[in-house]
């Protein structure tokens, strides 16, 4: 007998149809359950994607209130979507978990430090600036350590995650137009990222080289902003859509033949942005603020950039570097935009360079935008079994393309005393191509 799916009932919440109608799709087979980090931790079934789900449908069904258990659970998810890659039903969890956070701060669920940072200080990059500005003159004073000894240990934490702040003159934007080295392939845009200017201006520029070298002309709009990724993990999901929006006609206005991302979270925040601005444009219908529709755009046109390089096929002649190499899957290109075989085949192509196998490559590593600052407890399990793995490997190097997993993978193997370095697999690849010559500005 032919079952009828059941679809949305009458005493479904109008804002949460969308949510029901998407957790439909969940077959209960369980197959993401080890997949899933928190359930890895907890063996509890609501820290589970299948568990959230059947929450998620009782709320949207009236039959419980979203600021209990399912609010929880919806903010100690990773986000990670490794439950994706696992799911033989095609269930869009990521979605689904990013529409429910939404839903849960629409009841004023969100802290308001939070808040405050991710719609006044992360997407401003004037202030943003003067903020690591700040952050350098403590770290430069002996101010930094006795002032680390007396934060509240969350704070401690979250100290130690942070890198040395370059000085101002070795962050920032890139320039304008880069012109590529040979006869021109293409012309691309680049988003440089609010954390990857300021903390990572060198991994920008060695992306921006390595593009140039590879016969790409390469654009940085200057009036480019945040991609809208951490504001969407938080269930900010209208400003996220008015970030992406923004971003899509810039990009679109340079004539740009793809737009590229060195960020797994950026990446995937473009690849996603379809669906923050269908969504906002039906929450915001009724005050007449609908947002042009350009995420379409935007996510046709993403591209990270080991996924680009290998599509297009890497021209520039590489040098040897004899380094032992764990590449760690970052989730949001793994997972999210389905990128694992190129940055492997980009490393090994460089000679003498050996790509070591770990355990579990694909796991996450505990960062998830800024999980490990409001989650450090669970950021912190999950990060132990991600540096059992590397330790047992004991590379040289270990390689991941995105801020927050290098900089939550670097500060856990200083802690545990290991001697493996980790950098983007663009600056190896920049390094076996010519990398940059000695004194010359960041950019050149």
């Amino acid at each position: 007998m032919e079952v009828e799916t059941p679809r949305v009932a009458e005493n479904t919440r109008p804002e949460w149809e969308e949510i029901l109608e998407e957790s439909l799709a969940c077959v209960h087979c369980g197959l993401c359950l080890s997949a899933c980090p928190t359930y890895r931790q907890t063996g509890r079934e609501t820290s589970s994607p299948r568990g959230r789900i059947y929450l998620m449908r009782a709320a949207a069904q009236g039959r419980i209130e979203p600021d209990g258990l399912l609010a929880e659970e919806a903010f100690l998810c990773l986000g990670c979507r490794a439950c994706e890659t696992a799911c033989p039903a095609g269930v869009r969890y990521g979605r689904l978990v990013e529409l429910t956070r939404s839903r849960v701060r629409q009841r004023g669920l969100l802290p308001r430090v939070e808040r405050l940072l991710l719609r006044q200080l992360i997407p401003r990059r004037a202030r943003l600036a003067r903020a690591f500005d700040g952050l350098r003159a403590l770290q430069r004073t002996r101010l930094d350590a006795l002032l680390g000894s007396l934060l509240p240990r969350r704070l401690r934490e979250a100290r130690a995650l942070l890198p040395a702040v370059p000085p101002r003159g070795q962050r920032g934007m890139p320039p304008e137009i880069l012109a590529p080295e040979g006869p021109r392939r293409g012309r691309v845009g680049f988003l440089a990222g609010c954390v990857m200017s300021e903390l990572f201006a060198d991994v920008n520029a060695a992306t921006l080289r390595v593009l140039s070298r590879n016969g790409f002309e390469v654009v940085v709009p200057p009036t480019q902003g945040c991609c809208g990724a951490l504001q969407a993990h938080a269930g900010d999901a209208n400003f996220a859509a008015e970030l992406a929006a923004h971003n899509a006609r810039v990009f679109e206005a340079a004539g740009v033949d793809a737009v590229i991302s060195n960020s797994a979270g950026c990446g995937a925040a473009m690849r996603d942005s379809a669906g923050w601005l269908a969504d906002s444009g039906r929450l915001l219908a009724d005050s007449g603020r609908l947002l042009a529709d350009s995420g379409s755009w935007l996510a046709e046109h993403a591209r990270d950039v080991s996924s680009f390089l290998d599509e297009q096929g890497w021209r520039a002649p590489l040098e040897p570097l004899p380094l032992r190499v764990c590449y760690d899957d970052p989730c949001h290109l793994v997972h999210a935009q389905g990128v694992e075989a190129a940055p492997r085949r980009l490393l090994q192509a460089i000679p003498q360079l050996e790509l070591v196998p770990h355990a579990d490559p694909g796991a996450c590593c505990g960062a998830a935008g800024t999980y490990n600052l409001t989650q450090p407890e669970m950021a912190g399990a999950v990060l132990d079994v991600k540096l059992d793995s590397l330790a047992a490997a004991d590379p040289d190097v270990v390689a991941t393309g995105n801020p927050g997993c290098m900089m939550q993978l670097a500060a856990g193997l200083s802690r545990r005393g290991l001697r493996a370095r980790v950098k983007h697999p663009v600056e190896l690849l920049d390094e076996s191509s010519g990398g940059n010559v000695q004194g010359a500005p960041l950019y050149s």
